[in-house]
């Protein structure tokens, strides 16, 4: 190949990276944007509660994912750690349970989980989900993570849970219905949680070793360092 072609190449490929991150941050403001317009549409409500609001993991999980997006602009491919691509794999794993959540179980209710506004609803729990899987598969991690990683993952939903247990508890509100011990009781909510719990680990698996076999088509070599257990 010869300079003027692999020059060329170089900026092709510099293009892409530069439209690849506008795109991130650019997503990232409308998360922003979204959660900002909600919160200052409804916070002027008497029952409003910022506790409330900011106990939804849809609104938790759009957080992270925003800040991820603008991390992964920022941060180049190059500079990544192995830690960095598990903690973006977990984000991407907790808004995609987002989005596959709202529409299995929770479509239509909009008005209780606060994202009555169609717009929001669908930047928050539509746009961001599939956003961050596109980037994932589009960009996959630098790094082959290790199996222990997806169980790893699932420390964040299971303390979410908890916390929603004991807060609720305390304040005789919970975000979702099927984390509502007051309509259905402990036993059916540690049930639905169970389910829940199964089919989230398969999901963390399966992200794992997609992003594995993503990481190996693009660097053709096993041989990538992964984040250590101590």
């Amino acid at each position: 190949m010869g300079a003027a072609a692999r020059r060329l190449e170089f900026v092709a490929v510099r293009a892409r990276y530069l439209a690849l991150n506008v795109a991130r941050l650019g997503f990232a403001t409308v998360g922003v944007v979204a959660m900002t317009y909600q919160f200052a549409s409804i916070d002027h409500r008497p029952e409003f509660s910022a506790g409330n609001f900011f106990s939804f993991f849809t609104i938790q999980s759009n957080i992270l994912a925003a800040a991820m997006l603008a991390a992964t602009a920022i941060v180049r491919r190059q500079e990544r750690t192995a830690w960095f691509d598990a903690l973006r794999g977990a984000i991407t794993l907790y808004i995609a349970i987002t989005g596959v959540v709202f529409a299995l179980l929770l479509s239509g209710l909009q008005e209780e989980l606060d994202t009555h506004i169609g717009w929001v609803n669908f930047v928050v729990h539509t746009l961001i989900p599939i956003v961050l899987v596109a980037d994932w598969l589009l960009e996959p991690a630098r790094h082959r993570l290790p199996l222990w990683v997806a169980g790893a993952w699932l420390g964040y939903p299971a303390g979410w849970f908890a916390y929603t247990l004991i807060r609720g508890a305390s304040v005789d509100w919970y975000p979702y219905p099927f984390v509502d011990v007051a309509s259905h009781g402990y036993g059916r909510v540690f049930v639905n949680a169970g389910v829940l719990l199964v089919a989230f680990a398969a999901a963390a698996l399966a992200f794992v070793l997609g992003g594995n076999w993503r990481c190996q088509r693009r660097t053709g070599s096993l041989a990538v360092s992964a984040p250590s257990q101590r």
